[in-house]
């Protein structure tokens, strides 16, 4: 019985760090093409990776991030061909639910960690706002 909880515990660990791993090097592999084709007025996440390092409130920031996250998956639903279909942006979509969770247990107790959620909430929407992008065949006036 113990051999067996231990072994699912131990397996568990190894998922969530496969999921953690694997999503840091999507964004670090990702970062350079997706900045190319955001629009800056309609997705903050990029201003917000800039404030994070700024901004005592972080509150605000989630906020921002959620909004942006609201408007790309509702883009993903209802846009015809802008869908997040592929592994790698679904395993995106759950780092971000991960790390969003990540941030409300840790806001108050560890503020540096939660910045870091924050952090890491802004590169999946970065990411996912030039995937998205890229199939709407945008490109940004920057």
């Amino acid at each position: 019985m113990i051999a067996s909880v231990l072994i699912i515990v131990f397996s568990t660990a190894l998922l969530l760090y496969w999921v953690r791993y694997s999503c840091a090097l999507l964004l670090q592999n990702g970062q350079s093409e997706s900045l190319q084709t955001i629009d800056h007025a309609t997705f903050r996440a990029g201003e917000i990776q800039n404030r994070l390092s700024t901004d005592s409130q972080l509150a605000p920031l989630h906020a921002q991030l959620q909004r942006d996250y609201e408007v790309l998956t509702y883009l993903a639903k209802n846009a015809s061909g802008l869908h997040l279909a592929g592994m790698e942006e679904r395993l995106l979509v759950w780092d971000y639910k991960m790390m969003a969770l990540w941030y409300s247990l840790t806001q108050t107790a560890a503020p540096e960690q939660a910045r870091q959620a924050l952090r890491e909430m802004a590169s999946v929407l970065t990411f996912l706002a030039g995937r998205i992008g890229e199939r709407a065949g945008v490109q940004s006036e920057a």
